[in-house]
């Protein structure tokens, strides 16, 4: 029917520059008698079906194909061959802004991947600054600080997430329109070529036409000049016989090619008319049609790279979805219970709190006097009492870490000590934790060779029973080099788990003997370090503060117990050496420093061993470091202590 149609329209075109009101009465009549075509169809069809199904559907379907058919109509009407046949110039125009549509969208989806990749590269480098590499021992611990680095891995798979719509944009939109633009450039060119083929065909078919027309058109004047002369001469008397004979002859010379210009113009005109017709009603719509179809297609084209364009961000919807969840979960995996928990865990040092301060009679000093009336500095009797009557003990010189256990520095930043093996420079329940790490990381150890010698075991065995698959005594050396290794592992467990023992057993009777030294000495004692050194407490410091800082030695692997009893002993007070000037005041916040006026003048009872702190004491007995920087010192020899 579409076809038929179709030979009714281009009948009705040829017509319509003749009879425009014939035209559409044609049109109309056509139309009448085609509707009433289908009419007489679906009335039969529902006449014939009645009787066997009755649905209301049937006549629904019946309308359907009448719209479908009047669409097919329509479709056809809109049709750039038929409605647009004089409007190639704006094709051609159209069809290039398509093309330069396309190439826009194309640099727009471009630019938006570019954003996508710089996006995801930006947020790589900050996950990477905001979470450095770091050593085992040296990861965080805190659930604040595992939930940070949980979101910044989560954060990189999103950077990920942004890198995969970049590639999807890259691959397929933009190249694909760039691909399809320059397929679209190369299929117009090769329509546009032949509309100007055709073109140029029908121009030079009306060249013929209107040369032959023109020929035809001379040949008439120059007949009708002829025809003339011929009939002047005829009815002039005058004029002899051969002149009009003459003049007759080339009347009908003329008349003869007249003719014949009138022939080849009827048939250049009639060749003419049918190439015309067939440039305006099928060359020319085909090609037009082609560019319809091209354009249609561009334009569907640019419909399907829309969506895969939107696609692209939906694909990666629930992986993102999965990150930002990933994100929550970590937020809510922040326990400020557990992290203060491990507060006291890394830092808990395992030491006693100080005890009460005792009553101290410093009335009894009055009661002895030497020979020559002075009040003595110390009495023989209260030998472990300083001269204020406050118990301390003396530093031990074979533990330099006691002199600086606990000590505050001037500038609050504490020089970091040396690790020793058996960590003996750090508080007890510190040390125990370590020694503890250690002892499970050399099982660990001590397991993997002992399951490689079990391994090593049975293939020797594997081997003595098939010495074709090897020989048992290649294996022998690495077997005895793993049991060497074992062996070592277990002095070394041993070695831990004698000092954590020791740790252990300290811990347990630090209660005991701190009641014993109570009652020994009856004043406040100092706590032990695990290293059995003494740490000073706040009592001790106007006779034994806390030695300068310095570099801490190694204790010896095996200490006397008994030195631990010796902590309880005291000395004789220092001598002086010298007496300063303080340059500057002097707060003496920290602990085992010393309070001091501008001005004032102190006494020097220990010299700067290079850690920048002088041991003074002040006319009223009390002790302490100061800053050696502060004061301007003066040394004397043979000076005794007052």
């Amino acid at each position: 029917m579409f076809t038929e149609h179709k030979s009714v329209f281009l009948f009705v075109d040829s017509l319509w520059s003749r009879a425009p009101g014939r035209a559409s009465l044609l049109i109309q009549e056509e139309e009448v008698k085609e509707v009433k075509e289908v009419e007489c169809v679906f009335s039969r069809q529902t006449v014939r079906r009645t009787e066997s199904r009755r649905s209301f559907g049937e006549s629904e379907r019946g309308k359907n194909c009448f719209q479908y058919w009047r669409t097919q109509k329509e479709d056809f009407a809109m049709s750039w061959g038929t409605e647009l046949w004089d409007q190639f110039e704006n094709l051609d125009k159209h069809t290039q802004w398509g093309i330069d549509f396309l190439e826009r969208y194309a640099k727009f989806v471009k630019e938006r991947l570019e954003i996508e990749q710089n996006y995801a590269k930006q947020l790589r480098n900050l996950v990477k600054k905001y979470c450095p590499k770091r050593s085992k021992d040296e990861e965080p611990r805190f659930t604040s600080c595992l939930s940070f680095y949980s979101i910044l891995n989560e954060l990189n798979d999103y950077a990920g997430q942004r890198e995969v719509v970049a590639e999807e944009m890259a691959h397929r939109v933009y190249g694909e329109l760039m691909r399809y633009s320059q397929d679209l450039k190369a299929e117009r060119k090769h329509h546009l070529q032949e509309g100007r083929k055709a073109q140029q065909h029908l121009d030079h078919c009306w060249k013929q036409m209107d040369n032959s027309k023109k020929k035809f058109e001379r040949e008439c004047r120059e007949a009708e000049k002829s025809q003339i002369t011929y009939e002047r001469l005829d009815n002039d008397i005058n004029a002899t016989k051969s002149e009009v004979e003459k003049a007759k002859a080339q009347f009908y010379m003329r008349t003869h090619s007249a003719d014949e210009s009138k022939n080849e113009y009827a048939a250049q005109l009639q060749s003419f008319n049918a190439e015309q017709w067939k440039h305006f009603h099928s060359a020319i719509p085909q090609i037009f049609k082609n560019l319809q179809n091209m354009d249609e297609r561009r334009t569907v084209k640019l419909g399907e790279t829309y969506r895969s364009f939107a696609e692209a961000e939906r694909r990666v919807i629930p992986i993102i979805s999965k990150c930002l969840e990933g994100m929550v979960s970590a937020a809510k995996a922040v326990d400020e219970r557990r992290d203060s928990a491990i507060v006291v865990e890394s830092f808990k040092s395992g030491f006693e709190p100080p005890a009460d301060f005792p009553f101290e009679d410093f009335s009894q000093n009055l009661s002895r006097t030497g020979s020559d009336g002075t009040i003595s500095n110390t009495p023989k009797g209260d030998k472990d009492r300083d001269r204020d009557g406050a118990p301390g003990p003396r530093s031990d010189p074979k533990h330099p870490m006691s002199r600086t256990k606990n000590k505050l520095w001037l500038f609050g930043k504490k020089p970091k000590a040396p690790s020793l093996e058996d960590f003996s420079h750090l508080p007890p329940e510190q040390r125990r934790k370590r020694l503890q790490q250690r002892i499970d990381e050399l099982n660990r150890e001590l397991q993997k060779e002992m399951d490689q010698r079990d391994a090593l075991n049975k293939m020797k065995d594997v081997y003595e029973k098939n010495p074709q698959m090897g020989d048992p005594n290649s294996l022998q050396p690495k077997i005895s080099e793993t049991i060497c290794n074992m062996e070592k592992l277990r002095s070394e467990i041993h070695k831990n788990e004698t000092w954590l023992s020791e740790v252990e057993g300290k811990q347990s009777s630090r209660g005991d003997r701190r009641h014993s030294a109570d009652n020994h000495h009856h004043g406040p004692q100092g706590r032990e370090s695990p290293e059995g050194s003494y740490t000073d407490d706040t009592s001790q410091e106007h006779h034994t503060p806390h030695h300068r800082p310095g570099p801490a030695q190694p204790r010896h692997p095996n200490p006397d117990p008994h030195e631990f009893d010796d902590e309880f002993d005291d000395d004789d007070p220092l001598p002086v050496i010298g007496h300063c000037k303080a340059l500057y005041s002097f707060d003496g916040q920290n602990e085992g420093t010393l309070v001091m006026a501008e001005d004032e003048v102190l006494y020097i009872i220990e010299e700067d061993k290079g850690d920048g702190w002088t041991r003074a004491r002040k006319q009223s007995g009390e002790e302490g470091y100061v800053p050696t920087s502060y004061v301007e010192i003066t040394l004397e020899k043979n000076s005794k202590g007052s």
